[in-house]
């Protein structure tokens, strides 16, 4: 049962190692895209100052928006992976915590039975004593 738990609790780990991975992934496309548009407003603010920067405007926007979809779409990718991996994450917790508890319950039962055997055991330790008393008495 212990090698069980055991077992349950890497898988736990791992699946929480998972998840903290892809939520880093995903905070890093977040910060890649807000990157992305405080470098298109940098690029906007120059091409208004400038006219031959204008005409490079054009082809940097479309790359620009290009780049952005494709960030955005690996975003909203890793929100499904994550979605999946927060699940995962959870039914592989119920099952650690299922094997957890059968095991506390597995030793409860042993120590109730040592704690009966033992009161049985004083118990007729104590009947022999009174027998013992009673009859030298």
């Amino acid at each position: 049962m212990e090698s069980l738990i055991r077992l349950h609790r890497w898988q736990v780990d791992e699946r929480r190692r998972n998840l903290a991975e892809l939520e880093g992934l995903a905070e890093r496309l977040h910060d890649e895209l807000r990157r992305l548009a405080e470098e298109q407003q940098a690029e906007a603010d120059a091409a208004s100052v400038s006219l031959e920067a204008q005409f490079g405007f054009a082809g940097y926007i479309r790359q620009a928006m290009e780049r952005q979809r494709t960030l955005e779409k690996s975003q909203a990718d890793a929100e499904v992976q994550i979605l999946q991996a927060r699940e995962a994450l959870a039914q592989a917790f119920e099952e650690m915590k299922r094997y957890e508890i059968a095991a506390a319950n597995r030793d409860r039962l042993r120590l109730q039975r040592i704690a009966r055997r033992e009161a049985i055991e004083l118990d007729a330790l104590a009947i022999e004593n009174f027998r013992r008393r009673s009859g030298t008495s």
